[in-house]
């Protein structure tokens, strides 16, 4: 069965939508043979990797689109040329000049450098007038794998610090985009770049070993543990991700301008004591340039914005927001919201929620598809597709998040002042078990820059003021 038949099916009522689990369909999902009116479409299944249960932590290091692969159609690949005097491999960019913990010098390990139970001594320092000290790691095991190489738990062996290794294989011509990225970010909802090396091994291979705070649980596994358990996630908890996820967004857009790109529970990291969340793997992330083409096969599948789907290539970070309300939406209902299995299946599934988009809404997304003419389906009533016992609230800012035309999407900092996150803002709300919440009201200038009072004060509680 093609899209079309599958939307005419909808459209005329043979296909129903169940609101008792969350508006999932009652039908088996088929497969889609991507004839010639679903081209556009087209996508290498081998690529996509969010819809399998891989229960470690590397899943959140690993799963997104490798930053190291060759360039795709209209957008370079994930690095630019390296100048020649680069090739000794040390790393730093004017960015960096006032930060002495990111403006590091790459040093070459000899051998593969990571594998279990080796110690791996490198330097740090030793520029700008800063004094050079070793620092050594003993990789302890394995914690993912993946297209893009290996992450290691290890163990910092001066101080006794996890840290998480992430190992990459590295051509010699080019930078690397993420650790590019990595190093000027500096957040408490983003992962945070310790230091990198390069290690030599056999075959003159030359990889990338980027040393990164251990955080040990990720969203993905939090949200299984009660899906196993058959219960819905308390919503306080999925207050505070999503919460996190927003300001770390906030950070990434507004301060940084950097565009995430894969948004995913598997790449949002959570100290299980704490609650506090980290957003991470930065392999597919880019400074979006305005009229600059950029490649619209991007992010892990169930999460992907419908104007991704169509092909856009001149996207916003609203692609993040997408994602962000994909997230919220799963913690929600215990299961994706939008779970196809193409590309094509994808946008059905976004169709039986949203309805068919305008032709409005269409030219939001691209202007340049002008390919379908859509079966007419009306969209499911949200207040539907959740619990009744769902808030309203919770509902409402999904809705805000999941609109097909980017710029009607929510902002991050508009989605953090949400009354959802209202009880949040009370003077003694603690998590359940009396502990304190993460922070969550230290917002810095940088995060609030141009913004109105208004919105200032409702970000910032008088409690939190004072």
């Amino acid at each position: 069965m093609n899209m079309m038949r599958r939307l005419k099916s909808i459209a005329s009522g043979r296909t129903s939508i169940s609101s008792e689990s969350g508006g999932d369909s009652t039908t088996k999902r088929p497969k889609f043979d991507q004839g010639t009116e679903e081209k556009v479409f087209e996508e290498t299944d081998s690529m996509e990797k969010c819809g399998k249960d891989q229960e470690q932590y590397g899943d959140a290091l690993s799963e997104s689109v490798n930053s190291n692969i060759a360039p795709t159609r209209s957008e370079k690949s994930g690095y630019d040329q390296l100048p020649k005097e680069l090739n000794e491999m040390k790393i730093g960019d004017d960015k960096g000049k006032n930060n002495n913990e990111k403006d590091m010098e790459a040093t070459v390990v000899n051998g593969n450098g990571t594998e279990t139970g080796q110690i791996i001594t490198t330097a740090i320092g030793g520029r700008d007038g800063q004094p050079k000290r070793t620092i050594s790691y003993m990789a302890e095991r394995i914690v993912g794998t993946g297209s893009f190489g290996v992450v290691y738990q290890a163990k910092c062996i001066e101080t006794g610090e996890a840290v998480a290794i992430k190992k990459v294989l590295q051509d010699k011509r080019y930078k690397n985009r993420e650790l590019q990225v990595m190093r000027i970010l500096d957040h408490i909802n983003v992962l945070k770049l310790k230091h990198c090396f390069y290690s030599a091994a056999e075959k003159d291979e030359l990889y990338l070993n980027l040393v990164l705070e251990y955080v040990p649980e990720t969203v993905y596994r939090v949200s299984k543990h009660y899906i196993r358990m058959h219960q819905h996630m308390p919503i306080i908890y999925v207050q505070l991700y999503l919460y996190q996820i927003c300001r770390g967004l906030n950070y990434l857009h507004h301060v940084i301008g950097v565009c995430h790109r894969d948004i995913k529970p598997q790449n949002l990291l959570v100290n299980p004591q704490s609650h506090q969340l980290k957003i991470c793997d930065f392999g597919s992330a880019k400074m979006l340039v305005p009229g600059e083409p950029n490649i619209s096969y991007i992010c892990s599948r169930y999460y992907r914005a419908p104007e991704l789907i169509f092909g856009a290539t001149e996207y916003t970070t609203a692609i993040d927001i997408w994602s962000a309300g994909c997230v919220m939406a799963e913690l929600l209902l215990g299961h994706p919201m939008f779970p196809g299995e193409s590309g094509v299946d994808q946008l059905v599934e976004i169709i039986k929620i949203l309805g068919t988009p305008t032709r409005e809404e269409i030219k939001c997304m691209n202007p340049n598809y002008t390919e379908f003419k859509f079966p007419q389906i009306k969209a499911h009533p949200w207040h539907k597709v959740f619990h009744k016992k769902m808030p309203a609230e919770a509902v409402d800012l999904v809705s805000r998040m999941l609109q097909y035309s980017p710029n009607l999407r929510c902002t991050a900092l508009e989605a953090c002042a949400h009354p959802f996150f209202d009880d949040l803002r009370e003077p003694n709300a603690c998590l359940p078990n009396g502990r304190p919440l993460p922070p969550l009201f230290d917002f810095s200038a940088q995060e609030l820059a141009g913004k109105p009072e208004e919105l200032r004060r409702r970000l910032i509680p008088d409690h939190a003021r004072s």
